[in-house]
């Protein structure tokens, strides 16, 4: 990827089923260099794809965002959910795709994947920025999500309280950490 630009010539904009193709690509590098530090080679195997990939869900339902860079293409994306769902790509075993209650539930922060030529330049809080802007809107006052044990450092800097430790069985019999966090958002 050659060297990034500054960060304000970087376009956020919703996702679109035309960017499948390049989100595949995008999470496959993000969580294999990104989380190496913090998984296992069986772990990151076993959960790309299901656990971490591309949730066509988010994108239908208008609530995945991308950043792309004019000379770069895609380098960012990250979505929040109002559907049940917590976590997971669309091959995940367990998907609960009922809507959410926005008076009583929480909205979801979800599938969140930054290059890693790209990581540390404010994209992914860019990203969480807008997903915590259009969740309120929809009129959510409560945050959840899934955190990797990776992204669990942004989150709480943004404000994010950990819940609980959940261990997610992967199909190759692995087990991957994450963190249930949450966040209050202003009325």
């Amino acid at each position: 990827m050659g060297p990034s630009p500054a960060p304000d010539s970087l376009f956020l904009r919703e996702a679109r089923p035309s960017d499948i193709p390049a989100l595949h690509p995008l999470i496959e590098i993000s969580v294999r260099r990104l989380q190496s530090g913090d998984y296992s080679p069986e772990q990151i195997a076993g959960a790309l794809g299901t656990v971490f990939g591309v949730d066509t869900q988010l994108i239908a339902d208008c609530t995945y965002f991308v950043v792309e860079s004019p000379s770069a293409g895609l380098v960012g994306c990250g979505g929040w959910s109002k559907r049940k769902t917590l976590f997971g790509s669309d091959h995940a075993n367990v998907r609960e795709n009922d809507l959410l209650d926005p008076r009583v539930d929480a909205a979801r922060i979800r599938a969140f994947f930054i290059h890693p030529d790209w990581a540390r330049k404010g994209i992914g809080t860019r990203i969480l920025n807008a997903c915590e802007a259009a969740a309120h809107a929809a009129g959510f006052r409560r945050l959840e999500m899934g955190a990797t044990l990776t992204g669990e450092k942004l989150y709480s800097r943004k404000g994010y309280v950990a819940l609980e430790s959940l261990e997610v069985p992967l199909a190759n019999g692995a087990l991957l950490p994450v963190i249930r966090m949450a966040k209050k958002l202003d009325e």
